[in-house]
């Protein structure tokens, strides 16, 4: 099974609802793991990197630490996996809570099994966008690793919009030096204009690691 296959990691203390929820994912070509409650979910091998596309389906109350408890545990560090809450017991003030706590989507039970599908799927579509992103700002990352201290000053002060003369009186050095200081930073960081290294640095906003 590739690392790009969608993962979804079911936490419900129902075990019937786990079996449900199972069989309705192995349906339509979704693999899923389940967990009885939030702690065994932390203890899952799929929280930590390499992360595979998919989402949390988070049942909301559970013995111990609850649903929310544990989504508002999950985001404090980063969790980029979308969270689908799903409750028995839904009403307003609950899925208020759960969306302000990060939430991707809330569901009550009893749920149409395509309810459910288009939610999870449409957490699945998320997760991959921000993976993508998250893999572009380490990319850049990497590259602006290689820069030296003064090819990083020079392009700070190119994405401040200064011109070759400028950076030179700036820095106290030749306009010829920037130039070649200038050229090699744009190679390393790949980035063909100003204008693409603007977007480039603009991109890297996201955080977190689960």
């Amino acid at each position: 099974m590739s690392d790009d296959t969608p993962l979804v990691l079911v936490v419900d203390d129902d075990e019937a609802m786990r079996t449900s929820v199972s069989y309705l994912l192995a349906s339509v070509g979704i693999a899923c793991e389940t967990y009885p409650s939030a702690e065994a979910l932390l203890d899952s091998p799929y929280l930590r990197p390499p992360l595979r596309p998919g989402c949390i389906l988070l049942d909301v109350r559970m013995p111990g630490m609850s649903g929310i408890e544990l989504l508002r545990f999950l985001k404090e560090r980063g969790c980029k996996r979308p969270v689908v809450m799903v409750t028995g017991h839904g009403d307003v003030p609950l899925a208020v809570a759960a969306m302000k706590a990060g939430a991707e989507d809330f569901i009550e039970k009893p749920y149409k099994d395509q309810t459910l599908l288009d939610a999870v799927n449409a957490a699945i579509r998320k997760c991959r966008q921000v993976l993508v992103r998250s893999a572009d700002r380490d990319a850049v990352q990497a590259r602006l690793a290689q820069l030296s201290r003064r090819e990083r000053e020079v392009l700070t002060l190119v994405l401040d919009g200064k011109q070759n003369k400028e950076i030179a009186a700036a820095l106290n050095i030749s306009i010829k030096t920037v130039e070649g200081h200038r050229q090699m930073a744009m190679e390393k960081m790949r980035a063909r204009s100003v204008a693409e290294l603007a977007r480039m640095m603009l991109a890297p906003g996201e955080t977190g690691e689960t």
